[in-house]
């Protein structure tokens, strides 16, 4: 599941980076405002992949997924790309599992026959 997670995690952390450069082109905002919000979040994610094997980080993944989503709130492409990632996120989370239980399996199964 790491591996998959991570991946996921790598891939929001630049399109946060290229929704920070494009929200200084497409929002009122400040310049500030947008890397402050952008850096934490690109940060996040990044941390994100190291604390996925500890307890909530799955969820704190989740809370990433969402706050992506309401990234649409500056920048409406944004609603798509989050969907698509939180959509990337649950099939990480969800196959990252399967896989790490047929891993647990066979693992098993070698040390009994073995």
């Amino acid at each position: 599941m790491r591996t998959l997670c991570a991946s996921t995690l790598i891939g929001e952390f630049f399109v946060i980076g290229f929704a920070g450069l494009v929200a200084m082109q497409m929002s009122d905002l400040p310049t500030a405002t947008i890397w402050t919000v952008s850096g934490i979040a690109m940060l996040l994610s990044l941390l994100l992949c190291g604390m996925l094997t500890r307890p909530g980080g799955v969820q704190l993944g989740w809370l990433l997924q969402l706050a992506l989503i309401a990234s649409g709130f500056v920048i409406p492409t944004m609603f798509f790309l989050g969907g698509v990632f939180a959509a990337l996120w649950w099939a990480s989370v969800h196959y990252g599992r399967k896989i790490d239980a047929a891993k647990a399996h066979w693992a098993a199964e070698a040390t009994t026959a073995g």
